[in-house]
Parts: structure tokens; sequence; C-alpha cells
């Protein structure tokens, strides 16, 4: 069988969100070395370093134009082929605007409907237009939570047999363990000396961290441990600007806690396990969430976590979080303040995250992605 595979999201120097599923999927497809399946990835650009590199039954394909490729360049590119995919997986919101293979496409989450407001405008209309006419083309809908394939059965009103949600995987992390970061080498490196909540996300409305900002300048100024009372919490955030940040960077001065909040921006993939499990609890306050990787980023190292109760965050986080209300500034605080206090509840959500953890791996998403994508090719032929 020949599997053809628009590869465009997962060839990116900087991957985040639908860029790391991409890139995943290909990374184990690459690896698993199905016998009688023959990959051939379809590119705008040569492939980057990272990439998979080619061998007998793994190809790559690059042509142009770049300009409107999915809707122009790949389509001819299809349809004059000799040797036509038979079946044709696009790892995004986009399929080719025409394809004489059946095609599957992936959604991770629908924010673009819910939160159009946090969309410009081009984008925006791409994502209304290109997305519905993928769907409704597809023969097949990968999403990644029960919660966004129901967004999708709501929105799109397809056949619910359609939708196939395929959880993520994590990301893994290597940590050597004679360069362990401790709190020393945090405070010397990122000026962080006192026990803190933390967060990992893009700066943008939809994360609700300015709600996160409030909430914290609302804790107790103490937290009970064996050692007694250990004053000066802080709240850091890690993440890079989005779009609408102002009023977030403005949060910490507006609730009088410019002091107690540290915004760090340019923090690499080495360093980032150590602020997971250097760190009191993570807390991710997202209003929405496709799924909420982080979460699970956080439990493997060991954080116990607060979050929000709304889409997939639940699916995610199972019996392994506190969860709260995210509209609700005082919700959030109790939550925290639940973590920040009791010792005993920290140990236990940690040691339920470890179980939680194990549920996900990239290779089981690739599994269940192949075992689809055989199944509809098969049909077809």
């Amino acid at each position: 069988m020949n599997i053809g595979i628009d590869g465009n999201e997962a060839n990116v120097e900087k991957k985040v969100g639908i860029g790391e599923y991409a890139f995943a999927l290909l990374r184990q497809f690459e690896q698993l070395k199905t016998r009688n399946l023959k990959f051939k990835i379809y590119l705008k650009s040569s492939p980057l370093p990272h990439m998979p590199k080619e061998r007998e039954g793994w190809e790559y394909e690059v042509f142009g134009p770049k300009k409107m490729w999915t809707q122009l360049a790949l389509p001819l590119r299809l349809f004059s082929s000799k040797n036509k995919p038979d079946i044709f997986f696009s790892p995004s919101h986009y399929s080719p605007r025409f394809s004489p293979s059946p095609t599957i496409v992936s959604i991770m989450d629908l924010s673009y409907i819910y939160f159009p407001e946090l969309f410009n405008k081009d984008d925006l209309y791409q994502l209304i237009n290109w997305t519905k006419y993928s769907v409704k083309k597809a023969v097949k809908v990968f999403t990644i939570s029960n919660s966004s394939r129901d967004d999708i059965l709501k929105e799109y009103r397809v056949d619910p047999e359609k939708v196939v949600v395929t959880y993520p995987g994590i990301k893994q992390r290597s940590i050597n363990k004679k360069q362990e970061t401790s709190m020393t080498d945090l405070k010397e490196k990122f000026g962080i000396s006192s026990p803190y909540i933390l967060f990992v996300g893009t700066l943008q409305p939809r994360k609700n961290i300015s709600r996160l900002i409030e909430a914290f300048a609302k804790l107790e100024p103490s937290i009970k441990n064996k050692e007694g009372s250990i004053k000066d919490l802080r709240l850091v955030i890690v993440g890079k600007k989005g779009w609408q940040y102002e009023e977030i960077l403005a949060a910490p001065e507006k609730f009088g806690v410019k002091e107690k909040v540290k915004f760090l921006e340019n923090i690499t993939d080495e360093d980032l396990p150590f602020f997971y499990k250097n760190a009191l609890c993570f807390c991710l306050p997202s209003l929405y969430e496709g799924f909420g990787l982080p979460i699970l980023e956080a439990m493997q190292y060991g954080c116990p976590i607060a979050t929000s109760n709304v889409s997939s965050l639940p699916e995610a986080g199972g019996d392994a979080a506190v969860y709260f209300d995210p509209e609700n500034v005082e919700h959030i605080t109790k939550a925290l303040q639940s973590l920040v206090d009791d010792e005993e509840l920290r140990s236990k959500l940690l040691k339920k995250g470890y179980e939680q953890v194990k549920k996900f791996s990239w290779e089981k998403t690739a599994r269940k992605t192949l075992d689809v994508l055989q199944e509809i090719g098969q049909e077809k032929s």
C-alpha cells in the first residue's frame, strides 16, 4: 500500500501544537517500518535535518510553487503522478482541494470557531473555509480528544463514524542526572529563589493567564510543610509572547504582585523539565484546549496539577489533578490554595500522575492512525 502524507507541518524548525503532532507521527511511522507499506512525504521545501532519512519505502517529493501549495501544486502533482497514493493523509486541518485518492485530515480543536477574535482575519478565513471543505471531502477525520470530537460533530454535522479519536503522546525529554538542576541552579541561572507555581504555554488570551495572576494574588502568603512555614511563594510563567499579551504582562502590577510574578520566554527543551521538577505545582487555567499536553509533561516530571474543568482537560488529567472553573477567580484561588497548603494532596496527585502518563504514547497514536489508514486504503483499492 502506498500512503501519501503532507509533511509540511512537521518540516519546520520550531514546532508547536500541530507541528509537534505531525512530526511525532512521521517519526513513529518511519520507525515502525511496517511491512508492505510505502510512504511518500510531499513537501514544498527540502526536508530539514530533523526529518526521518530517506530509505526504501520512505521517500520525499519536493515541489512548488509554494503559494497556494495545498490548493494548486499538490492536487496537480497527485493527479499527474503515475504512482498515485492509495490514501492521502494530511496531519493538519487542510487536505488538497482535489485529490484522486481518498483523504484523511487531522483537526486538533475548534478554537477558531469558539474564539475567532484571537485570530487575524486572513488566518481565520482560511481556518474556517479550508477546514470546512477538508472535513466534507475526507473519508475520516482524526482528532485528539473526545471533547474535540464532540465539537467537530456539532459544528460540521458529519457521521459520528467518520471522526476518530487518537490521543497524542508526550514529548520525551531526556534528563542527565549529573546535570540535574536544583533550586540553587534555578536561582543562579533564572533568578528563581523561592517555591513557585508554574505555568507553561503561549501568552495569549485563551490561556487565561490574567485570571491566574489575579487568583495567585489572592493566595495566603505562606506554605505549610514539614519544615514549617515558607514565605514568598512565586508564580513563574514560561512561554513565548503570542498575541494580545499586553494585558497579561500588565496583570502582575494591576493585582499588586509585580515582584512575585516572573515571565521567562526563551527556555530550552533541556531546561524545561527542571522547571516542572522543582515547582510546587503546575497550573493550566485555559478556557479551551484540544488536549492539554503540558498537563502530561508536568505529571511526567512529578509535578502536581491544578487545571480547568472544561473542554478536553479532564481527559488529559484524569483523577490526577485538582479542577476549577477557569472563569471564576475564586475557584482558581481555592484550587491553588489546596495544593499550596496540603503536602499530602500534592504527594497523592504526584503518584496518580505517573500512572496517568502511562496511558499516552506516540507509538500508540501512530499505530492506531496507521490501522485506520490501512483500513481505508484497502477498502478503496
